[in-house]
C-alpha cells in the first residue's frame, strides 16, 4: 500500500493526458490539509483531489464533490487570487520523487502573463502542498514547517523551495551499471530492502517485485550476489524504468480473501496467484482503495470528542454498577435477620437476662437447631426488634438497589449501543445525529436559546440481495427506532445480534416467499453492524416485526420480544450490494 514514485509517475502521465492546457475554474479546501481543484478542458470538467494528510497523502481524480467550509481558509483564498482561472501549462515529476509540480499560467493584477507552481509532496508525515513563484520561492503552503520542526528545510513564505536529499538515494531512471553495483555492495540488507533504500521512488513491495521478476530470492543478502545476478537484477530494473518512461502502466488492486491488500501502477508477480482487479486509470485504483479508508480516518478524528464523552460516561456507569452489585451482595443476609427476629419472638421467653446468644429450633428448615447472637444489654423483645429493623433496612436497600442496577444496566447497554453507532459511522451526518441523540439523553449540554437545532439527512444502510430482496440497517439508535416502528410493516422480518449492541436490520417482505439463504444474509448484515463484528460467528435473533415491542419510557432503540428464532452468522457483506441513496 505504498504511494511510491512509480505510482506518482503514473498519476503524472494521467494528469498530463487529462488536464494539460485546462483551466482551473474552482478551488476548494474541504479539509485543513486538502485541496479540490475543478479543472475545465474544452467542454469537459474534472475534479482533482490532493491531500497532504500525514497518515494518508493522496492525489487522484474523482467524480465526487466535497463541500468546503463557509469561510474559505487563507491558503485557499490565496490560490483563488493567484491561479483562479489559470491555465495548466506543464505537469512534471522530478526524477522518480513522490512530488508533482503543476505549472500554472495566469494574469496578474497588472494584466501581465505570469507563471506559478503548485507543488504536491506525497511523503508520508512530511507531505505538503506548496505554492511557489516562477523562480521557486515559496509564497505559502498548506502546512508551515519552521526550523524548530525541521533542521533540513524550512517551508515558510519567502524561503526558496528545494527538494531535500533523500538519504543520498540514486535516481533509478538514470542509474548506471557501476552505480548500481556499488549500491548493492555497500548495503548489508536483504536484497529487496537494498533496492528500496538505494533508489528513489521504490517501495518495499516494488523492491520485492524487481527481485521476483529477476528470479532472485528477495531475502538474500545484497552483498552476496554474483556478478551475473547483479547484471540480471540491473537489467530487470532498467526494463521496469523503460516501461514507466513509456507510460506502460497497468493499474490494479490485489485481493486476498476478498479484501483489497495492495495496489500498484504496474503488474505484480510477487503476489503469485492472488486475484487482481484491473482498472482503466490509477485514479480509479486510488479512489477505490483509499477513499473509504481516508473517509473513515477523518470520521474517527471528528468523532473523537463524542467517543470521549461516551467512554467517560460508560466507565463511570461500570464503576457505579460494580459498587451497586457489591452493596446488593451486602443485603444477602436480610432474610436471616427476619428469621432471627421471628424465632426470638417465638422462643425468647426462655432466654435468661444478660445472655449473648440463644438456641432455637428453625421450624422453616426441618427444626434444625441454630444459634442466634444477642445483645446482652437488651431484652429478648428489643433484640427481636433490632433484627426486624435490620431486615427492613436491608430490604429497602435491596429494593432500591435492584431498581438502580436495572437502570445502570440499561444505561451501560445504551452507551455501548452509541459506541457501536460511532464505530459504524461513515458520514458526518451520522455523527451529527449521534450528537443530537447524546444531547437529548443529557450527556451533552443543551443548546442555548439562540443555538439552532442541527439538521441531518442521514439514511439507514440499504442493501439488496442478488435475487432482489431489500435489507436496511440503522446507523444509530434514532434510525433503529425509525426503521422498526415507522418504516417496517408487521410481516417484515427484524434481526439483531444477541447480547451485543448493534443495528436493527429489517428484511422487507414484498409478498414473495423468502429463501433460507436470504435469512442468512440478513443475519450476516446484523452481525456486521454489531459490536461483535470481529468474531468468527455471531448469534442473531430474528422475528417478525409485529412481535417486537417498545417499552414505554425506554431509551431510543430499546425493544423487547418474547419468542424468536436464532441463527449463527459470520459478519460479512458477501452476497449483498449496497444501494447508495
Amino acid at each position: 500500500m505504498a504511494f511510491d514514485g512509480i505510482t506518482v509517475a503514473g498519476l503524472v502521465r494521467e494528469m498530463r493526458n487529462r488536464i494539460l492546457n485546462g483551466r482551473i475554474s474552482k478551488i476548494a479546501q474541504p479539509e485543513e490539509d486538502e485541496l479540490l481543484l475543478t479543472i475545465k478542458v474544452q467542454k469537459d470538467a474534472c475534479r482533482l483531489l490532493m491531500s497532504a494528510n500525514a497518515s494518508l497523502p493522496l492525489l487522484y481524480f474523482t467524480d465526487k464533490n466535497k463541500p468546503g467550509p463557509v469561510t474559505a481558509p487563507n491558503f485557499c483564498m490565496l490560490l483563488r487570487k493567484h491561479i483562479g482561472n489559470g491555465r495548466i501549462i506543464d505537469i512534471t515529476q522530478p526524477g522518480l520523487e513522490r512530488i508533482v509540480d503543476i505549472t500554472v499560467e495566469h494574469l496578474n493584477e497588472m494584466g501581465d502573463l505570469c507563471t506559478k507552481h503548485l507543488i504536491i509532496e506525497l511523503m508520508g508525515k512530511h507531505s505538503n502542498i506548496i505554492f511557489c513563484s516562477d523562480d521557486y520561492r515559496i509564497i505559502d503552503s498548506i502546512k508551515h514547517v519552521s526550523a524548530m520542526v525541521s533542521s533540513v528545510r524550512e517551508v515558510l513564505p519567502g524561503r526558496p523551495y528545494f527538494i531535500p536529499e533523500t538519504m543520498h538515494k540514486k535516481d533509478p531512471l538514470t542509474v548506471t551499471w557501476e552505480e548500481f553495483a556499488d549500491s548493492m555492495k555497500t548495503h548489508p540488507y536483504p536484497l529487496y530492502k537494498a533496492l528500496y533504500t538505494s533508489f528513489t521512488g521504490l517501495s518495499p513491495v516494488m523492491g520485492t517485485e524487481i527481485c521476483k521478476r529477476a528470479g532472485i530470492d528477495p531475502e538474500i543478502d545484497a552483498g552476496s550476489l554474483s556478478e551475473i545476478e547483479q547484471i540480471h537484477l540491473y537489467k530487470t530494473l532498467c526494463y521496469l524504468m523503460e516501461d514507466i518512461q513509456k507510460g506502460d502502466f497497468q493499474p490494479l488492486v490485489i485481493f486476498q480473501e476478498d479484501m483489497p491488500v495492495e495496489f500498484s501502477a504496474v503488474s505484480l508477480e510477487c503476489y503469485g496467484s492472488s486475484p487482481a482487479r484491473t482498472f482503466d486509470t490509477l485514479s480509479q485504483v486510488l479512489e477505490y482503495f483509499y477513499a473509504a479508508r481516508s473517509q473513515a480516518g477523518r470520521i474517527r478524528q471528528k468523532s473523537a470528542d463524542l467517543r470521549r464523552i461516551v467512554q467517560t460516561n460508560l466507565e463511570r456507569s461500570l464503576k457505579k454498577y460494580d459498587l451497586q452489585k457489591k452493596q446488593l451482595k451486602d443485603t444477602a443476609k436480610r432474610d436471616r435477620f427476619k428469621l432471627y427476629g421471628e424465632l426470638i419472638h417465638t422462643y425468647g421467653y426462655s432466654v435468661e437476662e444478660g445472655s449473648d446468644k440463644m438456641q432455637a429450633w428453625n421450624y422453616y428448615d426441618n427444626n434444625k437447631e441454630i444459634t442466634i447472637p444477642l445483645d446482652p444489654e437488651l431484652s429478648a423483645a428489643d433484640n427481636a426488634k433490632r433484627y426486624f429493623e435490620k431486615y427492613n433496612k436491608q430490604k429497602r436497600t435491596f429494593e432500591a438497589l435492584t431498581k438502580l442496577i436495572e437502570e445502570t444496566e440499561a444505561e451501560i447497554e445504551y452507551l455501548r449501543s452509541v459506541s457501536n453507532a460511532l464505530d459504524i459511522s461513515v458520514e458526518e451526518n451520522d455523527l451529527t445525529q449521534i450528537k443530537e441523540e447524546l444531547r437529548e439523553a443529557g450527556y451533552i449540554k443543551k443548546r442555548g436559546p439562540k443555538e439552532k437545532k442541527a439538521r441531518f439527512t442521514s439514511k439507514p444502510f440499504h442493501y439488496v440481495t442478488e435475487d432482489g430482496f431489500h435489507l436496511y440497517a440503522g446507523r444509530n439508535n434514532y434510525q433503529n427506532e425509525e426503521l422498526t416502528f415507522r418504516f417496517a410493516t408487521g410481516n417484515d422480518w427484524w434481526f439483531h445480534s444477541k447480547k451485543a449492541p448493534g443495528s436493527h436490520v429489517i428484511l422487507k417482505n414484498d409478498g414473495r416467499e423468502i429463501p433460507d439463504h436470504v435469512f442468512e444474509l440478513a443475519g450476516q448484515l446484523a452481525a456486521w453492524y454489531s459490536s461483535a463484528r470481529t468474531a468468527e460467528k455471531v448469534e442473531i435473533d430474528y422475528i417478525q416485526k409485529k412481535q417486537v415491542k417498545k417499552v414505554a419510557g425506554a431509551k431510543p432503540g430499546f425493544v423487547i420480544y418474547h419468542t424468536n428464532y436464532s441463527l449463527m452468522a459470520a459478519p460479512t457483506l458477501n452476497g449483498l450490494t449496497e444501494v447508495k441513496e
